[in-house]
């Protein structure tokens, strides 16, 4: 598995710099992942419970949650669909346990690949940024997310989920340089 990682330019377009830093980001995850055992994906640093296969799992929920069923409108897919999640909310991190890399990192790129492809769509047919996704929040749980928003909060979601990972990684082996 090879992972490329590309420096966001200087100097872009609004959609352009966004996917540039969202691209960098969902790399950086990826990256810190590679090279551990499946036995150290599951390894948390406590006294969290997040573990580097665990955050694989939970940004592909993502990934599809906000490309997907908010952008899109579509349902929900396997693996979300059927999850339990009224007795786990937090059952896409748990769920991992176990998981072999391939099938975390598998599950993650897929998801990611999909996304690039609902997000292609929806700004070929429209390059709006602020228009709002296809699926309104429910009536009195406030504004429902533009497009603009969606691109800005998966930027955070994998910059802030890119922090958590440099801890958890450099708990198990030491790299400081991933």
């Amino acid at each position: 598995m090879t992972i490329e990682r590309t420096n966001p330019p200087y100097s872009s377009d609004e959609v352009g710099m966004l996917r540039a830093f969202l691209n960098h980001y969902r790399a950086t995850i990826r990256l810190q992942a590679s090279g551990l055992t499946d036995a150290q994906l599951d390894q948390a640093l406590a006294p969290s419970d997040l573990t580097l296969g665990g955050m694989l799992k939970h940004l592909a929920f993502v990934e599809d949650y906000w490309f997907s069923y908010n952008l899109l409108a579509h349902e929900p897919a396997p693996p979300w669909d059927a999850a339990p999640w009224d007795d786990d909310p937090d059952w896409d991190w748990h769920s991992a346990a176990g998981a072999t890399h391939a099938e975390l990192d598998a599950l993650l790129a897929d998801a990611i690949s999909r996304s690039d492809e609902c997000l292609d769509g929806v700004l070929a047919a429209d390059p709006d940024l602020d228009r709002p996704v296809a699926r309104p929040r429910p009536p009195g749980k406030g504004e429902t997310a533009t497009v603009r928003w969606v691109l800005v909060h998966m930027v955070e979601e994998y910059c802030r989920h890119a922090g958590h990972a440099d801890l958890i990684r450099q708990s198990i082996d030491g790299a400081t340089d991933v």
